[in-house]
């Protein structure tokens, strides 16, 4: 928590620290770190590597221009045309940075296009370059994607934001708001459980088979189910409609939580 006035990397270092040794207490896998351009610093390579985790960082090209990266991509990269008027070349390249021994691996890929997707040819080539800091021996191309995979981190900040109305927070007051995103993160990962768990068998009324739902649908399917409340024989009980599409997978997990 700190002033939108403050630039993202502000704190990065500790928090990423911090992020890792709490990922130690759940597994022991090896740890993959992804950044965006940022947070392209040498400080978060050297606590990746303190804390013996592989890192993809987006570099920021500052002073570098498309136009020198195209110049490299052309001497040691590889070359593939996936379509006419596309080409895209990737490689690699090590580099040498104050404070780390060993040369620092760099994945890149410049895309150089001539022509559009519908025929229309450019007058002028239209450049693209992302390069990245890297730790893995992977080819260059399977970078690439492991980095694009976080689009998928992406939309679990996008159920948080919107699913749960957490876009703004309340307060003024950032004591306030840490609670409520303390609060906000424990219900989102109740809902995720709820979720998880009600694709674990074929009574969930879903036309397709998913791997996972919106947290907005686990609530309207799920929360959001209509019943009413029966006062009988000194017990509560709930009581819902005889033709509910979603009571099985609902009492099935109800069940599998609620304590006995």
């Amino acid at each position: 928590m700190r002033p939108g006035s403050d630039h993202s990397q502000k704190g990065t270092e500790a928090y990423l620290r911090q992020t890792l040794r709490y990922a130690r207490l759940m597994s022991d896998a090896t740890f993959l770190v992804r950044m965006d351009s940022g947070n392209d610093s040498l400080g978060n390579i050297k606590v990746c590597r303190e804390e013996k985790a592989h890192y993809i960082i987006k570099r920021n090209l500052r002073r570098e221009t498309p136009e020198e990266w195209l110049e490299i991509a052309m001497e040691c990269g590889e070359m593939e045309e996936p379509r006419p008027g596309k080409q895209v070349w990737r490689g690699e390249r090590y580099i040498k940075r104050g404070g780390i021994a060993e040369p620092l691996r760099i994945a890149f890929c410049v895309t150089v296009r001539t022509m559009e997707e519908n025929g229309q040819a450019l007058l002028m080539p239209k450049l693209e370059v992302e390069t990245y800091w890297t730790s893995l021996f992977d080819d260059p191309k399977t970078v690439v994607k492991l980095y694009q995979a976080h689009g998928t981190s992406e939309q679990f900040h996008s159920e948080l934001k919107t699913d749960l109305d957490l876009e703004r927070l309340p307060s003024g007051k950032f004591q306030t708001n840490e609670m409520v995103l303390l609060l906000g993160m424990v219900t989102y990962n109740m809902l995720r459980l709820i979720d998880q768990e009600s694709l674990q068998e074929a009574d969930a009324p879903i036309r397709k088979q998913v791997s996972r739902r919106r947290v907005r649908s686990v609530i309207q399917d799920l929360v959001y189910l209509a019943c009413r409340l029966v006062r009988h024989a000194r017990c509560l009980r709930l009581s819902f409609g005889r033709h509910c599409p979603w009571f099985d997978t609902w009492r099935r997990i109800y069940y599998q939580f609620a304590p006995t």
